[in-house]
This record gives C-alpha cells, structure tokens and sequence, in this order.
C-alpha cells in the first residue's frame, strides 16, 4: 500500500536531501563574489525538448529571464511594452515597433528581420507553439525597426499571444539546427551559457542587457522531479529558490519560507469521448457525479486548494460572476466496465488524487486501474487517447494571459492538446466566438459561454484549483510569486 508523502518517515526525508547533496557544490555559500551570491534554483520538470522556446520548456527561459518576448502581461492580463514599445491594428494587421539599443547574447543587435525570423519559425514549426492553434501568422519586416504580423482573420489577441513564452526572440544562432537551441541566444538579463541535458543549467549575467544590470551575477539550476527532495533542499540551504513545494511537504517547512499564491491551474480529469467506456455520454455523467472533490481538496492538498465549480479558477475572479448553470448529459450506470486512468509523478500530489478518484469510481461501480508514470514518458500516450481517462494539473491561462487559447488548444476538434480526443460541433461554435470577441467584458462572456459548452459535454472534470507553493531561503530577496508560472528569477532577484 502507498502511504501519502506526508506519513514519509524521517529516513526517507534525510534519503532525499542526499539526493541534493552536490548538485550545487559549485555553488552554494561558496560561490559569492564581490558582487553577490550566485542563486541556486531547484526545478520540478527537467527539459522536455532541449530547452526549445517552441514547446512548454520556453517557461523555463522566462522564469530564468533569458528569452524575452515582444509584449508582456500585466496582472490583469493587458499587454505591457517588452521588445517592442508600441502596437497598433488595422484589420487582419498589427503593427509593433521594435525597442531600440537590445543585443542578443551573442552581440548581434535586435532588428525587425530578427523578430520576423523567430515568428516565422513559430508559425511554421510542426507541431506549432499551443498559442498558435487555429491560428495562421505571417510576419514581415517594415524597415529596420517595424514589424508586421497578420493573420487570416481579425484576430484582437494578438499582442497577448505575442506575450507568450513560446514565441520568445531569439538571435538567428538558435536556428541554424533541426532544433532550436537558445544557448547564448537570448536578450534577458541573464544568459543561458551551459545546458547539461535533464539534469542542470548555468546562466551568467548579461551585462549589456537592455533594461540594466541584473542584480545577481548568475543562476544554476538543477532539476529536481522529487516532491520530497525539492523541499529538502530549501531545508538544508542547498538551495535558494524551490518551485511547486507538495503541499505534504509545505506544512513540515518554515512557513516563512514558503509563499501560497492562487494560480490559473485546473487538477482535472479529462474523458476520452473518442473510444472506450467514455464514449457513452451517460458514463461520463456518472464519473461526474461519482467525483467528490472536496474530500480531495481536504484529503490530499490540505486545504490548500480550492474545489473547482468549473474549469476557470479563483486566479480569475470574473468567472465566477459570469457562470450560469450548464445542462448535462442524463447519469447512466457503471456495471463493472473497466477503465484506466493515466497520470504522472512530476507533480506530487497526482498520483494521491489518481488513488482517491480509483476508490470513489470503484465506489460507482467502475473497476479503475491506475497508470502512473513521469510525465516526459506518458504525454505521448495520452495524446494519442491510449487512456480512457487522463488526470491533469493544467494551467488554464499560461499561454496567453486569455483563457480562450486554452479552451482552444483542449477541446477544439483541431487542438493540439486534445486529451479528451473531443469533436463536438456545438463546443467548436462556442470556441470560435470566444476567439474572435473583442478583448473585454464581451470576450469573457463569450469565453464562460465555450466553457459552459465544454462541461456540458463532461469531456473533462473539474476538480479543485491548485495554488502554487514555492520556497524562498531567508536570503533570497524579490523573487517573483507569479501564478501565471513565466518570472521567477528576474533582474531584481538577488541572494544577501
């Protein structure tokens, strides 16, 4: 029988700080100059595609403040100046100004041909970066310091997708291969100077960086999979910065070490609609209402979680002012069919909600089998629909700063993360309005629209809302608490 992490015994907790023992040897208390501390930086996911700023491991280049993009986000999601220092749309065109005086890393200078080089590699990279599902962008250069960028329709997001890590600027160094490599390549405050596969990474100042000198002189990272080791090494000093503590382990730590922040990060079940037991709407119906996630919420987080009411969370407050009842399919019966539910152990609580959720179906009639494996070895499986349910820690407005590119990318018949392998025609209808809103209160009601549309087909099940716990040693000064998971380390962040 598997004992949750927080029953784990003091030998095993002792056995995880091992772990870390020397992955910052080079580093630690040791490693200050005259000008600081260099910051140690334990992650939870390794790469998953060499550090590619087109796939999901580009939010690590910004959480490390090395690959920069056009437009960033501000609190509320509204596009804010970065690489490029104005914006303005006619039509199907917008049209950005890029910043004077920015070097990449490897000292060539920022142009508009350089920012068209890296969209262009974007728009035509297979697969594309999630932010461009449905979505066809061409940009070009409008003398040396304009750029514009059109797309097949009218679309009024683009500078908020343009804010997206996956479409990050990089110097035209990054692309000479088959895949992208961002050593040396980017404009942020710190460059990536050493990659040692899924294991570490070195970045040192950039001191000619465009917005002024980084307070640190470098960051090392390492990455740490383990729940119990990431929490053991803030324990032990072996690190300064800890991202995503489990929440078993946060209650054990010095509270003022830790910060709790609500985040746009959904734990839900998808269905798969496809094929198998979940085909038939009424076995949805019935997982659905077998589900009971405020005993998970208590059981497995803590309380620190909130119980889901849909698939947008307490990180956007709007949402639950605008939500309406949604109609759903008629509750059939579990007779004994057979389902398996895939999840991964990068994020530690998973497989503790994988075992609650197998009794409470079992409980309905379902017989439930459990595949758990580490993420990087199970993605493709659940793309594929190889499970009859997948258990997923999803951000809902990572990409964008828009939930509406999420909904796009999981439920439309063409998403790229699909999981539930939907086709619905009355959920792509919804999708589609959503998409093409204008930014504000008519955008956000046609998004809790297409949101009302997804639940009512039960091809996913909302359960609770994460909050995000990350661990700051007593030195550490200004690391960034963001929910949306894109700064952690930034120019300002400095260890006394």
């Amino acid at each position: 029988m598997r004992l949750p992490a927080r029953f784990l015994s003091l030998t095993a907790v002792t056995a995880a700080s091992t772990l870390l023992t020397g992955c910052f040897a080079s580093t630690g208390s040791g490693s200050g100059t005259a000008e600081g501390m260099r910051i140690r930086v334990a992650h939870m996911q390794p790469p998953r595609s060499g550090l590619s700023p087109l796939s999901d491991d580009a939010f690590k280049l910004s959480r490390w403040s090395t690959a920069e993009t056009l437009v960033k986000l501000d609190a509320n999601g509204d596009a804010l100046p970065a690489l490029a220092t104005e914006w303005k749309q006619s039509g199907k065109t917008w049209t950005f100004t890029i910043r004077d005086g920015v070097t990449f890393h490897d000292g060539t200078d920022l142009t508009a041909q350089a920012v068209v080089n890296s969209l262009t590699e974007a728009a035509t990279a297979s697969p594309k970066p999630r932010i461009l599902d449905g979505v066809e962008l061409t940009a070009k250069a409008d003398g040396e310091n304009k750029v514009t960028v059109t797309t097949a329709t009218a679309d009024p997001l683009v500078p908020q997708r343009l804010s997206s890590p996956q479409l990050s600027i990089l110097a035209a160094k990054a692309y000479k291969e088959k895949t992208v490599d961002p050593v040396g390549a980017g404009t942020g405050p710190f460059e990536l100077t050493k990659v040692n596969g899924t294991s570490s990474a070195a970045l040192d100042r950039y001191d000619d960086y465009w917005g002024g000198k980084a307070k640190a002189p470098g960051i090392d990272v390492k990455f740490v999979p383990d729940g119990t080791a990431r929490a053991a090494a803030l324990r032990s000093g072996e690190a300064d910065i800890v991202e995503a503590i489990p929440v078993s382990q946060a209650a054990v730590l010095d509270q003022d070490l830790i910060a709790e922040v609500p985040m746009p990060r959904t734990n839900t079940l998808y269905l798969n609609t496809e094929k198998g037991v979940f085909k038939d709407a009424s076995l949805r119906a019935a997982a659905r209402e077998a589900i009971d996630a405020e005993s998970i919420v208590k059981g497995v987080y803590e309380g620190r979680a909130d119980v889901a009411e849909g698939l947008l969370g307490p990180a956007l407050p709007w949402a639950a002012d605008l939500r309406t009842s949604v109609e759903r399919a008629k509750v059939g019966k579990a007779d004994g069919e057979t389902i398996t539910i895939g999840t991964f152990t990068d994020r530690a609580e998973l497989p503790e909600v994988a075992a609650a959720l197998q009794q409470q179906l079992q409980k309905a009639g379902f017989k439930v089998k459990l595949d758990v494996r580490e993420y990087a070895n199970i993605e493709s499986d659940a793309l594929a629909g190889e499970f009859d349910a997948f258990l997923l820690s999803r951000a809902t407005v990572l990409d964008s700063g828009d939930p509406a590119a999420y909904l796009y990318s999981d439920f439309a018949s063409d998403g790229s993360f699909n999981i539930s392998q939907l086709a619905d025609s009355s959920v792509d209808k919804a999708l589609k309005k959503a998409g093409e809103a204008a930014v504000g209160d008519a955008r956000r009601k046609a998004v809790i629209e297409a949101e009302a549309a997804v639940l009512g087909t039960d091809a996913a099940i909302p359960m609770l809302h994460e909050r995000v716990i990350q661990g700051d040693a007593a030195g550490v000064v200004d690391a960034a608490h963001d929910p949306r998971e894109r700064e952690l380390v930034t120019a300002d962040t400095y260890v006394k």
